[in-house]
């Protein structure tokens, strides 16, 4: 085989500059604040106690949750920044913005038909589909205009709308816990189960919808087809959600029954389905535009195999993570995650994605200078190993 031949042009190192820090920190305790409100609302409704206890319940299941989101994205994982953002933006500010519009309309509507119980079914199934997945699909859209470097498809877009549908639902379920622990230790134990265990991925399922509708448009070159599927995601979105809140609205039990095994399985399994044709789809990319690189020697025939398959690149971990520990083990999943960053970047490339060559040949300076110092690091640990 040939030798590897780095790329002539030098490698930059991004800035960070001190006007974005600052930016970034106001953006945070602004988002704070408007989630202390929150919490402020909904201690006033339930309790100070019942605040806390709901707190914890909400917060117990979390972590599980976005590991199995995470977990998705096999072949290149997006900036925890940007990962934590999304969360906190549904757990924030989205609540924040629903809790504001939601409010609003049920007001009006009850001043206008003199029914309490027609301005909450109106809450519920006209102005909360719409109002909050607006609210948790406005971070997708800011990152798929900015970030088109780290949006780069269905996946990506599954992953961003779980995690903002989940943050949203952890401070969302904040107040039923709350309301459910005044009725007694039953009622919560009962909510919990449903809430908390039964339907966890409700929120995520609904503005999953628009995040492939979203990464849809990224990844396809039809002018129709980017255009339309984020509308018909965020419908989709907004439909599932009023036939969700309407099943319990009218339905009562044995309507929210029929809708989880009838509407929401089934969605849910369609989903795990669009996950896996899109996990083949990246790791065709990866193939296709890691491929010039195989050919000129840098990857071997076994390395360039197992980068293009889950299956592969979770054995290259196992494999460091048992001979050389965990230090090993990160060192591998930093070399597999640049070699997937240089192959996205270059499926960016080829689809137009990107209009300044100079910049974009940089970015590719940068990657296979990261890749190879990984995997001439890796290579120095196997061989001191021998």
């Amino acid at each position: 085989m040939t030798n590897y031949t780095p790329s002539p042009i030098q490698p930059r190192q991004p800035r960070v500059s001190a006007i974005k820090i600052i930016a970034a920190i106001v953006a945070a305790l602004f988002a704070l604040l408007l989630g202390l409100l929150v919490l402020l609302v909904i201690g006033a409704e339930t309790g100070l106690v019942e605040l806390m206890i709901g707190m914890v319940c909400a917060i117990i299941p979390v972590p599980i949750y976005v590991m199995l989101l995470l977990w998705i994205d096999r072949y290149e994982s997006e900036p925890l920044w940007m990962l934590a953002t999304t969360f906190f933006w549904g757990a924030l500010v989205a609540i924040f913005i629903a809790l504001i519009f939601n409010t609003g309309v049920e007001i009006i509507a009850a001043i206008a038909t003199h029914s309490s119980e027609v301005a909450a079914n109106v809450g519920a199934i006209i102005s909360a589909p719409i109002v909050e997945e607006s609210a948790k699909a406005l971070i997708l859209v800011i990152f798929f205009f900015w970030k088109k470097d780290e949006f780069d498809g269905i996946v990506d877009g599954i992953v961003y709308a779980g995690l903002a549908g989940l943050g949203f639902a952890m401070t969302e379920n904040i107040l039923y816990y709350g309301r459910a622990i005044q009725k007694g230790p039953e009622m919560l134990t009962a909510v919990f189960i449903l809430r908390g265990m039964a339907a966890p991925f409700s929120h995520p399922l609904f503005t999953s919808m628009t995040g492939i509708g979203l990464g849809w448009s990224r990844q396809t070159r039809n002018g129709f087809v980017k255009f339309a599927m984020p509308i018909l995601g965020f419908m989709l979105a907004v439909l599932m959600h009023a036939t969700w809140n309407g099943s319990a609205a009218f339905g009562g039990g044995l309507g929210f029954f029929v809708t989880y095994f009838m509407v929401m399985g089934p969605a849910f399994i369609v989903i795990l389905m669009v996950i896996h044709f899109s996990l083949r789809r990246e790791g065709r990319i990866v193939r296709e535009f890691l491929y010039p690189d195989y050919e000129k020697g840098f990857f071997d025939p076994r390395e360039y195999e197992r980068l293009c398959t889950i299956r592969g690149r979770m054995g290259m971990s196992w494999d460091a993570l048992w001979s050389q520990g965990f230090s090993g083990w990160r060192l591998r999943m930093r070399c597999n995650q640049m070699a997937s960053e240089l192959a996205f970047h270059r499926s960016r490339i080829s689809r137009g994605i990107g209009r300044d060559p100079q910049a974009a040949q940089e970015r590719e300076a940068n990657y296979r200078s990261s890749l190879e110092q990984l995997r001439q690091q890796i290579a120095q640990r196997q061989r001191g190993m021998r």
